[in-house]
Parts: structure tokens; C-alpha cells; sequence
């Protein structure tokens, strides 16, 4: 990064309020997810008359521990977040914040987010929890810098959370909560694969083992995104065939699964840039459509 380039990321971040800085380290959209997913898990879930005190428990003790697992993970990878342009004006990198300040953070919403859940939602919900945030800091993180196959490891936090909201609802783990991670899991996939291959060249820079910075002729890349975009078609239907919605979400999820499927295929022709940024912004619209149709069309 050149001297210009770090003037510009430090005036930029100067300007930010408190508010937007702690947006950054806890990653709020990411964040938002894992709420929406959560939400979506909960609501699926739960039988009977809605208990929205204990939907609103199950979400704040999960906002808790996302949070402090963004925060934690920016605080792990503060070294590399620097030698990449679209992480350099994170908080840490950027100065804005220290490692101590981040730490605590970091800690004392993770702590309070896993006790929070277990006093106030049912303990299996912070067994979830507590796994997803550390699978995602001790394993996932450090794999990052090891092999490409941290994708598919950092899949498993990434898709827990809707499981989270199925437990919080029915307090076990049975077929329809596991539907739903099996839906993150491999939705995550093709995601993180053309965001990959966006930043191939910042990643390898930065010394992140991401599949397309091994893979020069991106062929690996375009096999990974097509078979898990089309795997997901057939998972997808799941709520269906377990009786968690009806002929509504069938339809729009064979929709929606084709057409993600078809971008996948178009990435693996092309690889090129175009096709990644199409690849990534039809991710970003599945899967909040394919939830609300399954709300939409929940069984009661």
C-alpha cells in the first residue's frame, strides 16, 4: 500500500463518527445476517402462539457474540486486514482504535452474549453460540493463512446461527434446524468463492490461502462454485419436504436456486471479473428472498 493510498484511508476514517467505527468492528451487515438468519431459524421453529420476549433474548445474546467474534477476528488478523485496500481503513489497521480497547470489547460481548443466552433463552442455545465464535477464531481464522479449505470449515459458524434461532424456539436439534444449516452452509460457498476471486490478488498479498489464490487458472475455483450452487438446489427443498412450508417456498426456491445456478455457471465460462461481481450480487439477493418466501409460506 502506498503512501498516497494510506493518506487517503487515514483522512477518510478521521472523519467517522464513534458509531460508524463500531460498525466496522462488528462487522454490522455481517452482523445483520446472522440476525436475519437467526430470526428466520426462530420463527420457522417455534410453535404455537409467537413468544416474542424470548425471540427478542435468543436475537440480542446473538448480536452479543457476533459482535464480539467481529471484533476478536479483526483483532487476530490486524497485520493482514493492513496489506489489504478493502480492510485497511478497518478500525485497528486504521488506528482508529487500540488492541486493548478491541480485546475488551470483544471479550466482554462474547462472554456476556454466551451467559446472556444460557440464563435467558435455554443453554444448548449458548453451546451454539460458544461453538460458533470459537470455531470461527481458533479454527477458521487461522486456516485462513494455512489452506483454501478454511472455506468450507468457516462455512460451519457461518451457517450456525439459524440453528440457533431453531434451538432457541424448540430447545433440541432436529431435522428442520439442521435443513436450515445445511442451507447456510452451502449458499456460503459460492459467496465466499467470487469474493475470492475479486480480491485474488489483495488475498495472496496479504498471505490468505483463498482457493483462487492457489488456483491460477481459476479452474478448481469454477468446479467448487457450480457444485455447491448446485447441491444447494436439492437441500433447498428440505423445508418442503419436512412440512415447514408449503407449495409457495417450493416454487421460489427452485426459482431462485436456478437462477443462482445459472450465475455459477456463467462465473465458471467466464471467470472474469464481470461474472464474479455477478456471481457475488446474485448470492447477496438468494438468500434473503429464499427466507422470506419461507416465512411467507411457514406451515402452521
Amino acid at each position: 500500500m502506498n503512501a498516497a493510498t494510506t493518506q487517503n484511508i487515514a483522512a477518510g476514517t478521521a472523519t467517522k463518527s464513534w458509531f460508524a467505527v463500531y460498525a466496522d468492528l462488528v462487522k454490522a451487515r455481517l452482523t445483520l445476517l446472522v440476525l436475519l438468519t437467526t430470526l428466520v431459524g426462530f420463527y420457522v421453529g417455534f410453535r404455537g402462539p409467537m413468544n416474542y420476549l424470548l425471540m427478542f433474548h435468543a436475537l440480542f445474546g446473538t448480536a452479543l457474540v457476533a459482535s464480539g467474534a467481529a471484533a476478536l477476528n479483526q483483532l487476530l488478523e490486524r497485520e493482514y486486514d493492513a496489506r489489504m485496500r478493502r480492510t485497511a481503513g478497518r478500525p485497528l489497521p486504521s488506528g482508529r482504535l487500540t488492541p486493548v480497547t478491541v480485546m475488551l470489547f470483544g471479550g466482554v460481548c462474547s462472554l456476556a452474549g454466551t451467559i446472556y443466552l444460557a440464563l435467558l433463552v435455554n443453554p444448548l442455545t449458548s453451546v451454539l453460540g460458544a461453538v460458533s465464535l470459537v470455531s470461527y477464531l481458533f479454527i477458521y481464522t487461522p486456516l485462513k493463512r494455512i489452506t483454501w479449505l478454511n472455506t468450507a470449515v468457516g462455512a460451519i459458524p457461518g451457517a450456525l446461527p439459524p440453528l440457533m434461532g431453531w434451538a432457541a424456539a424448540r430447545g433440541e436439534l432436529s431435522g428442520g434446524g439442521w435443513a436450515l444449516f445445511a442451507i447456510l452452509a452451502f449458499w456460503q460457498m459460492p459467496h465466499f468463492f467470487a469474493i475470492a476471486w475479486i480480491y485474488r490478488d489483495e488475498y495472496a498479498k496479504a498471505g490468505f490461502q483463498m482457493l483462487p489464490a492457489v488456483d491460477p487458472d481459476g479452474s478448481r475455483t469454477a468446479q467448487q462454485s457450480v457444485s455447491h450452487t448446485l447441491g444447494l438446489l436439492p437441500i433447498s427443498l428440505t423445508p418442503f419436504v419436512l412440512h415447514l412450508a408449503g407449495p409457495v417456498y417450493l416454487t421460489g426456491a427452485i426459482l431462485l436456486g436456478a437462477a443462482y445456478l445459472g450465475c455459477a455457471i456463467q462465473f465458471a465460462r467466464r471467470l472474469d471479473l464481470p461474472s464474479a461481481k455477478k456471481l457475488f450480487f446474485a448470492s447477496i439477493i438468494y438468500l434473503p428472498l429464499l427466507l422470506i418466501v419461507l416465512v411467507a409460506d411457514k406451515v402452521k
